[in-house]
């Protein structure tokens, strides 16, 4: 794991939030936010390949310089791995932060879901997973109700309304097609997104 930023001191809770940001929109921003009142710190994860989705759009750099331009007004890093699985990204995080600092992925529902139905190629791997770290669920598309055996690992995210639908797709095909599309990213990176994508 490579870091671009860090943050300063050591967090005793630190956030991972893994994203393609293709381009970051004003849905992550919120995520963000949200998180930052749950952890100390927050950490931008950028893989440099995905296992269930293209890599196309915006360059690694192009999608680091929008994020550190997007106005993220809270304690965060970013960081860029070779890794693309959330165990993977999770146990470079421990690494880095130590057995002491309490780790939890920020995810909507529908990562959530992934993560706890992924196929990993052994039995056992969610389980270690989930004693590792936790997560922190917003809503995406609805309500996630975590299985029985890990609801003390599994909190919810509270998010202002709006946001749940917003997705860096939305904007690149509203882009494609000449829709609007400026009020669903941060107003800081329009310009960039607009040079890019258009």
């Amino acid at each position: 794991m490579d870091f671009v930023r860090h943050t300063q001191g050591s967090p005793r809770s630190v956030g991972i939030l893994p994203g393609s940001f293709n381009p970051p929109t004003v849905a992550h921003l919120e995520l963000a936010q949200a998180a930052s009142r749950q952890v100390d710190t927050l950490i931008c994860v950028v893989p440099r390949v995905f296992p269930h989705k293209d890599y196309s759009g915006a360059t690694l750099e192009q999608r680091i310089e929008m994020l550190e331009s997007a106005g993220l007004e809270i304690p965060y890093a970013i960081a860029v791995t070779d890794q693309g699985l959330f165990v993977e990204i999770g146990r470079e995080c421990r690494k880095h932060y130590g057995s002491e600092t309490r780790l939890a992925f920020v995810c909507g529902r529908d990562a959530a879901e992934r993560i706890l139905a992924w196929d990993y190629g052994r039995p056992g791997i969610v389980e270690e997973m989930m004693r590792e770290f936790e997560l922190v669920v917003a809503p995406r598309g609805g309500h996630f109700s975590p299985p029985e055996e890990y609801r003390e690992r599994i909190h919810a995210l509270q998010v202002k309304s709006g946001f749940e639908e917003v997705s860096s797709t939305e904007v690149r095909q509203r882009i494609a097609r000449g829709e609007p599309w400026e009020h669903l990213v941060p107003e800081r990176i329009r310009r960039q997104v607009r040079e890019i994508y258009s």
